[in-house]
């Protein structure tokens, strides 16, 4: 993959600041992106990649900045868009928000980043940690050229030497969001499991860690086929895994970052039992009034509780006058959202609640074509996964010997749990 040029413009077109790395293609080019961008607005048909005759145009929004990349070469396009996230993203680390404003009063250590991050148009180092030792935000006053670490050079890159802490500790934690599209009369139409594996590293020296998950590929390989495990679908690393050694034996084995980083992420395309199971009755009286009975019901084990619960109930925009009545937790109207809001705080396994709303509708009819938006629910399980993935093992070796804590917490959220009203 090899882009010719990186060109951060604002809302109307214009260069903020731009990087040609190639020389191949004339920067003049980009002045045609924003008039290619309104004309696909127009015909209501957007799409992030632009080719002309010139180049091809690959760009993301990110807050009230385009960020774009050309190239010339049949390039790997998702490598492209993978690599403006990594810029936004490295930015971010340096000067917190990616936006017009802070690329104007950054812009010195802006053009010092896109120098780093590609050499000729290929990714070098996009860690951020690493860019910090480095490039730091007084860099353009320094009179003497700052030293590159030996890390940028190293096999291990993303990891510097020579760390030391009093207490070596490592935080993992196994993060999924479920998401869920449930239709009216109660069936599931859409369910996936999307997991991450997102760690906090607080070792010394170069260690290296091994972990043993409950993987399906694993467990038949080694005769365990019967035992509880879980087939991944779309694993993603870290750039640190050993790769070779996974396609091997399944062996997860790494070198970390020093901190905190996603170790890996991946999807389970399954058949997911709703964790909270949403019935709602709705009567519309034209010219009178609207009432809502929502039943909601947890579908989990008894010894787990949904923290946070918010249950999103869509009423018509032309609706005033609400009054709620609940068994727990509270309700609130949100106008600019046409929503009821319910919010259980904890909301144990196995347990049913009530909620009634009833709201006043003005004499002037509202509008009969208006949708019917489904309703939304966002939650939080502590020590839950519903794939069921665990955590058998977390081995760390270091030629110091030391001894180091494991911590190993499991989370379950929603992701887009949606369930369609009658």
């Amino acid at each position: 993959m090899a882009c010719s040029a990186i060109y951060f413009l604002d809302m109307k077109g214009k260069v903020l600041i731009s990087r040609n790395y190639r020389g191949d293609i004339d920067n003049s080019v980009i002045d045609k992106f924003i008039g290619l961008v309104n004309e696909l607005d127009d015909d209501n048909n957007m799409t992030p990649l632009i080719k002309t005759e010139e180049c091809t145009f690959a760009f993301i929004k990110h807050s009230n900045v385009y960020v774009v990349a050309t190239t010339r070469k049949n390039s790997n396009v998702s490598m492209l868009f993978s690599l403006l996230h990594r810029i936004c993203q490295v930015m971010k680390e340096y000067f917190k928000e990616v936006e017009e404003e802070s690329i104007r009063d950054n812009f010195v250590i802006c053009y010092e980043l896109l120098d780093e991050l590609l050499d000729f148009g290929y990714p070098q180092t996009t860690d951020a940690k690493i860019l910090q030792e480095y490039i730091t935000q007084e860099g353009y006053k320094l009179e003497v050229a700052a030293k590159i670490p030996s890390t940028v050079t190293n096999a291990v890159s993303w990891r510097s030497d020579g760390i030391k802490y009093r207490k070596n500790e490592v935080f993992l934690d196994v993060i999924e969001s479920v998401n869920l599209l449930a239709g009216a009369s109660g069936n599931v139409l859409r369910s996936e499991i999307v997991g991450a594996i997102k760690m906090r590293v607080y070792l010394s020296g170069m260690p290296e860690l091994r972990l043993g998950l409950n993987d399906k590929v694993l467990f038949e390989s080694t005769g365990r086929g019967k035992s509880k495990s879980v087939e991944l679908e779309d694993v993603k690393f870290h750039q640190c895994v050993r790769l070779s050694r996974f396609e091997n034996d399944r062996t997860i084995s790494f070198i970390p970052p020093d901190g905190e980083f996603e170790l890996m992420s991946y999807r389970l395309n399954t058949h997911v039992k709703p964790l909270i199971w949403i019935e709602s009755v709705i009567e519309r009286h034209d010219h009178s009034r609207i009432e809502i009975m929502v039943k909601a019901k947890s579908q989990f084990k008894r010894r787990s509780t949904a923290n946070n619960v918010e249950i999103m109930i869509p009423v018509p925009s032309d609706a005033d006058s609400p009054k709620f009545k609940t068994t727990i937790g509270h309700c609130k109207y949100a106008p600019e959202q046409n929503a009821v809001v319910w919010t259980i705080k904890s909301f144990p396994g196995g347990k049913e609640y009530l909620m009634k709303a009833h709201f006043g509708l003005p004499s002037v009819v509202g509008d009969i074509t208006e949708g019917k938006p489904p309703i939304n629910v966002k939650f939080e399980i502590p020590y839950f996964t519903t794939s069921g993935i665990q955590v058998r093992y977390l081995k760390i070796i270091e030629k110091s010997g030391y001894q180091a804590l494991p911590w190993v917490r499991y989370i379950t959220q929603n992701g887009e749990y949606q369930l369609r009203t009658q």
